[in-house]
């Protein structure tokens, strides 16, 4: 005999408080034979605009069945476009500035600068922000003179050139 209060069984919508067809999904066990206990359920695949609609029994416009709707990659996400890349960068650059506009209001204080004999009195931010421009050149110019140099030996050894 079962005990009608065993969590492990499977119940009826009904069981549970709810209107019919409301309840958690039951899966019956795998008949014997077929299946092992432990060997998980076949999934039903990710259903894309164009699977969606053959899965429901709805006519599939402008793609087949195997390939996603336009776009939409193979695995049903929403294609990135250059406008959402011009997006993202401007957020990115606006919450750079932001801080940034911190950064130089609570680093306002003059200080005392002295280098190779020059002396100056310059705002602690500016000092900052301007040796951090200074670095960031002196990183791009020698990388930008090898991505030149590349391009070039590209162009010479392959047949047709680079467009």
């Amino acid at each position: 005999m079962t005990d009608p209060h065993d969590p492990s069984l499977p119940r009826a919508s009904s069981d549970l408080g709810g209107p019919p067809g409301t309840g958690p999904r039951v899966t019956p066990p795998p008949a014997p034979g077929l299946a092992g206990a432990g060997v998980p359920a076949e999934r039903e695949p990710l259903a894309t605009p164009a699977g969606a609609a053959a899965a429901s029994g709805g006519p599939v416009t402008g793609s087949s069945v195997g390939t996603p709707a336009p776009g939409f990659d193979d695995r049903g996400h929403v294609r990135s476009t250059k406008a959402s890349g011009v997006w993202i960068g401007l957020i990115a650059t606006a919450l750079f500035v932001i801080l940034l506009i911190i950064f130089v209001a609570q680093n306002s204080r003059r200080v005392s600068i002295h280098f190779f004999g020059w002396n100056g009195q310059f705002s602690l931010a500016l000092t900052i922000l301007l040796a951090a421009v200074l670095g960031m050149l002196l990183v791009a110019i020698p990388g930008s003179l090898r991505i030149a140099q590349l391009r070039r030996a590209l162009r010479k050894n392959v047949p047709g050139g680079l467009r």
